[in-house]
């Protein structure tokens, strides 16, 4: 069963979720903090726990499809996973990712089910989770 990492790649945290291609679900498994770049001691442990057959970084776009000014970390971020891995690496359009993750964690709190309060690391993870599971959508329909 291929199973999945996506990153949704910040300067000071990192949101992780992870997914498979038989449920073709993702879900949010954690957030880094990375305050002066990429943990990847952190990041490493996660590869090993997971053993993905490939990853996904989130590509920040701005509406038009132009790179943000972020794009270029994400894009070396990428690259560094890649170096590091050995895995396949594969950038996703992030746009609207952020905004998809705030309603979830809105809807999740108004609903009941989510009964403590938002942490910041709460929304890079769904963030996260909202980039794999587009990337999986997508992968279902090629």
């Amino acid at each position: 069963m291929p199973i999945y990492l996506a990153f949704d790649y910040g300067l000071r945290r990192i949101g992780v979720a992870v997914g498979d291609d038989i449920t073709g679900a993702a879900r949010a498994l954690k957030t880094i903090d990375a305050p002066s770049g990429a943990d990847w001691h952190g990041l490493e442990n996660l590869l090993r726990e997971w053993r993905p057959n490939a990853l996904i970084v989130g590509l920040p776009l701005n509406d038009d499809g132009s790179d943000q000014e972020m794009a270029t970390q994400a894009r070396a971020f990428a690259d560094g996973l890649e170096t590091r891995s050995k895995l396949p690496v594969h950038l996703a359009d992030e746009r609207f990712s952020s905004r998809a993750a705030d309603d979830v964690l809105r809807d999740a709190r108004a609903s009941g089910r989510m009964s403590r309060r938002v942490r910041k690391g709460d929304r890079d993870s769904q963030a996260a989770r909202v980039i794999l599971q587009q990337w999986l959508d997508m992968s279902a329909d090629a």
